[in-house]
């Protein structure tokens, strides 16, 4: 027997009679903030909500043109009163929009502040460089005409292997609706 007493509720071990390390299958959204915060704090970065929800913060026009770099913020033994939490977004700027970014700052660090609840930036510093590349957004799928579609069906089903003629189908098809 042993000299501590046993925990109420569930048994700490396993099936084989191993501890219990409570690896399991676990929400990315719980873990993603664990993996990348050491990689965004040197940016300046806490979480990674700023970077997530920067088109809803300053506009999808403003996004494609400009993105954060690094949040300069005091250290706190250079805090003082009321200007506690200033600091510095250094922003990433496509070439020939940064005199635009220049006149929008009152307006974009209103934006910015207002998300964060409390006035976390000041001033922008931009970096003029290549633009942020967009995600492409796959055109729809143009329709196949039907007859095409029985003819390359009928081409393919002389094909035994389930899978090689499930595979030409999907080529073929591809191949048709690039040429529709």
């Amino acid at each position: 027997m042993s000299d501590t007493p046993k925990k109420s509720g569930k048994d700490q071990t396993g099936s084989k009679g191993r501890p219990r390390r409570g690896f399991g299958l676990r929400a990315i959204a719980k873990t993603l903030p664990k993996i990348t915060g050491n990689a965004l704090g040197k940016r300046g970065f806490a979480k990674a909500d700023l970077l997530g929800d920067w088109a809803s913060i300053v506009g999808r026009d403003i996004a494609a043109r400009c993105v954060p770099r690094k949040l300069n913020r005091p250290r706190p033994s250079q805090r003082r009163g009321a200007h506690a939490a200033e600091g510095t977004l250094t922003l990433r700027v496509e070439a020939g929009y940064a005199l635009e970014i220049q006149h929008l700052e009152p307006q974009l660090l209103e934006r910015i502040n207002s998300y964060f609840g409390f006035r976390a930036v000041t001033r922008l510093r931009l970096l003029q460089g290549p633009a942020p590349t967009p995600k492409r957004e796959e055109p729809p799928a143009a329709p196949v005409r039907p007859e095409a579609m029985s003819a390359l069906h009928a081409r393919l089903e002389d094909i035994e292997d389930a899978e090689l003629r499930g595979a030409l189908d999907r080529f073929g098809q591809a191949i048709l609706r690039r040429d529709a």
